[in-house]
């Protein structure tokens, strides 16, 4: 599949990785991107946030973590990264916790992809992550609406023209 390998040419003011997401044609409403820059310039990850809510923040937040991204670190019981984005966003200062999670096999295409589920203490955000090919961990979570199968078929690697600065 083209969006599990690494681009060869890389991008000084963007990840040197393809990002894996929501194309912002196909999402009602506002689209907006972030890098997680590393001291030396490069990019240790980029977090996608699709707003429904009319500038009241984000639906879903959808982050591509780099082998490597201090992000990815998390301690046990420690929600994602894209988690407490999103609820940093929403101005929800609630304690969430990791509760349970279950690897779930799904079909895409000819391919199998391992989700892993994070159940959280929070039962409105749903969370769900899976490890690309090329060492890429994509976490989706997602405010007050599940995260179903059909939803990775609409996952696809964005230009990088989208993360160019100028």
């Amino acid at each position: 599949m083209s969006f599990l390998r690494r681009r060869s040419a890389a991008t000084p003011a963007g990840p040197d990785f393809d990002v894996l997401a929501m194309d912002p044609g196909d999402w009602p409403g506002n689209l907006g991107a972030g890098l997680l820059p590393a001291p030396d310039g490069s990019c240790q990850g980029v977090f996608l946030r699709y707003d429904l809510f009319g500038g009241r923040g984000p639906a879903m937040i959808i982050g591509n973590l780099p082998e490597g991204s201090p992000a990815r670190e998390t301690e046990e019981g420690q929600v994602p990264f894209e988690v407490a984005q999103l609820l940093l966003a929403l101005e929800n200062d609630e304690p969430v916790e990791v509760t349970d999670t279950e690897d779930v096999p799904v079909m895409q295409g000819d391919s199998l992809l391992i989700v892993r589920r994070i159940k959280l203490s929070e039962s409105r955000i749903s969370c769900v992550q899976f490890d690309r090919s090329d060492g890429v961990l994509v976490t989706i979570a997602s405010w007050d609406r599940p995260i179903t199968d059909d939803l990775y078929a609409l996952l696809k690697p964005l230009p990088a023209e989208l993360f160019q600065q100028g």
